[in-house]
């Protein structure tokens, strides 16, 4: 009888990844877009909200707070797949956008209703923030996963940039905002009417990509694109205590989430920050839009770079983030004038905060190969979502700080 020879693991690519990488990358835009409404328009929706800075602070703070249930989603994804878990934080994000845009005259309401939003969308973040080395590893080919992972995992940092472009361009900011109550009920309604608009298309957005994801989203491809995504994975228990009890993982671990952490923390605030030193809303928005943009850039070049030149990582890395030491210093000196006597210019702030974002931000996606590398055969969900909830950590200890910061 002749024995039937079964074909060989090398691995099959489909030209429809691209199209699923598409359509995660959106999901992650449109949740980072979201997360990231209130900050870059603080002093607009104080006036048109009633807004306190406690409340602008928790607003950003919902973001970290929705990691809380981070391991139950790592969990759902290692279990069930990407469909599943696609599927239930997209319709997260839906109501969660659909109840900021619930109209109700009564502000307090209307508050806790926005409030409610933000924390419902930061319950997407664990699967937009940890899934891309996943999908890379189901979908791509080695040769093609750095990039992947950086498109995926970049874009929704781009969705952050685009509300510090979106907020300051769309909805205008009142003249003289140390002044408040004295601005008069028509300029209060515009306002409140521009900042509306914004929700209800955000909304919108939100909206079309679940109805996307919902007719069309695999879990996985019919023959896996690699030996590595086929072969058996570590189970749940197992991989927490692989990864808690490797000292090398970690260190690499604290590497990412300090900096990466109190950096997102910091910048989703920028306008609150730089208000004391007199930086409008309009350029603090431009400063933080772009320096997500240049480190996506650089991120998704320096990812394609690993691509091709394997064992570079950690070169990388310590280049990056030697870089974005030097710009925060500098950042930091500008603006302690009374001690070191430099000038605190306009360019001196976009020029210092840019750098930082570029180098700090372009470093995410190589942080996550090293992270699949270092660990393997733990699950790359369950890894860059340990890490992710750490990083989160430290944007909350930094939030919960800054929670105190109008008195």
């Amino acid at each position: 009888v002749p024995v039937r020879r079964l074909a060989p693991l090398s691995g099959r690519v489909y030209g429809r990844r691209w199209l699923v990488l598409l359509l995660f990358s959106l999901l992650g835009f449109a949740q980072g877009l979201v997360w990231n409404s209130w900050g870059p328009i603080q002093n607009s929706a104080r006036l048109a909200f009633g807004f306190s800075g406690w409340d602008i602070a928790l607003l950003v703070f919902w973001g970290p707070i929705g990691f809380a249930p981070c391991f139950f989603f790592m969990w759902l994804m290692d279990k069930k797949g990407l469909r599943v878990t696609v599927l239930l934080t997209s319709s997260l994000m839906v109501l969660g956008a659909g109840l900021r845009c619930v109209p109700v005259s009564d502000l307090e309401i209307r508050k806790k209703l926005i409030h409610g939003g933000q924390l419902l969308n930061g319950l997407a973040g664990p699967t937009v923030m940890n899934a891309a080395p996943f999908l890379s590893t189901t979908w791509f080919s080695p040769d093609e996963r750095a990039t992947a992972t950086a498109i995926a995992s970049l874009l929704n940092y781009l969705g952050a940039a685009g509300a510090f472009l979106v907020g300051p361009l769309v909805v205008p900011s009142p003249n003289g905002t140390s002044h408040l109550s004295l601005l008069s009920q028509s300029n209060t309604e515009h306002i409140k009417d521009r900042i509306e608009a914004v929700l209800y298309a955000e909304f919108g957005m939100v909206s079309l990509i679940f109805s996307a994801a919902l007719a069309y989203f695999p879990s996985r491809p019919p023959f896996p694109p690699s030996v590595a995504a086929a072969s058996q994975r570590l189970s749940y228990r197992r991989s927490f205590c692989r990864l808690l009890s490797n000292f090398r993982f970690l260190m690499i671990a604290l590497a990412y989430a300090i900096p990466l952490g109190v950096f997102s923390g910091w910048s989703g605030v920028l306008d609150l920050i730089l208000t004391p030193v007199h930086v409008s809303q309009v350029d603090a928005g431009w400063i933080g839009f772009w320096s997500i943009v240049g480190g996506c850039v650089v991120g998704i070049a320096m990812a394609r770079f690993a691509d091709f030149i394997r064992g570079m990582l950690k070169f990388i890395l310590l280049l990056l983030l030697s870089g974005a030491t030097l710009a925060s210093t500098w950042f930091t000196l500008t603006c302690l004038t009374s001690v070191t006597h430099l000038p605190l210019t306009t360019a001196t702030l976009y020029t210092s905060c840019i750098l930082l974002g570029i180098f700090l931000n372009s470093s995410v996606p190589i942080f996550f190969e090293l992270f699949v590398e270092t660990v393997y055969p733990v699950p790359e969900g369950i890894t860059c979502g340990v890490v992710t909830f750490l990083s989160n950590v430290f944007m909350g200890v930094l939030l919960f700080f800054l929670t105190f910061y109008h008195t």
